[in-house]
């Protein structure tokens, strides 16, 4: 009988320190219960902020204040768009026909249009290898598809060597930069942008809308 004694201690231990090593299972299962929670409500909210511009896969070393790169574009109905041949302010959009915030935009760009009539010239250029489809290769076709079905008041140019892109674009589309008639950029926006945005920026530009 004596000898049962520490046999039984050491069961009673063994079986306490099954339980401690049971609890701390518990523990962690439940720590990382709550941090996959936590992660998936991260996920969930960063999901549910909606993208206002889509990714391009150019980013041009322009900024505000620079002189504009000199462009000239072929634009839908068959006219020339020569940037050192403009002498208002210029507004270029250079965007890709499935990108859906470049489609949204063309609203506003019509309205600024509009606004300003000749005070102000504006012109979109195809920046995008890839047609709305994102698959095959944008066409002339692609872009007077895209100019229809949208109702694009303004002038657009199909540019098959992104040419301009590759002189103006900004990592998003659509990039749209100002040109004051000193040929320097003030401003640049990408993504969708408000029609009081454009309209500021148009100003500061030097445009004037002719009173009604």
């Amino acid at each position: 009988m004596a000898n049962r004694a520490p046999a039984v201690r050491a069961t009673r231990n063994s079986n306490g320190l099954e339980r401690m090593g049971w609890g701390r299972i518990a523990a962690l299962a439940g720590t990382f219960v709550v941090m996959a929670a936590v992660v998936a409500i991260a996920v969930v909210n960063s999901q549910s902020v909606p993208k206002i511009a889509s990714d391009a896969p150019i980013l041009a070393h322009v900024a505000v204040g620079d002189s504009a790169p000199p462009f000239s574009v072929t634009t839908l109905d068959g006219k020339t768009f020569d940037s050192t041949k403009i002498a208002t302010p210029i507004v270029l959009e250079v965007f890709a026909t499935w990108c859906p915030h470049c489609q949204h935009e063309t609203g506003d760009i019509n309205a600024l249009s509009s606004r300003f009539g000749n005070a102000l010239n504006l012109v979109a250029v195809s920046g995008s290898p890839y047609a709305m489809d994102r698959a095959s290769v944008e066409t002339l076709g692609d872009v007077r598809d895209f100019a229809q079905q949208l109702g694009v008041e303004y002038p657009i140019a199909y540019d098959g060597d992104l040419t301009v892109a590759k002189a103006y674009l900004q990592g998003a589309y659509p990039t749209i930069v100002f040109i004051n008639p000193q040929k320097k950029i003030t401003a640049i926006e990408t993504g969708e942008v408000s029609l009081d945005k454009l309209v500021a920026d148009a100003q500061k530009a030097g445009a004037h809308a002719p009173s009604i």
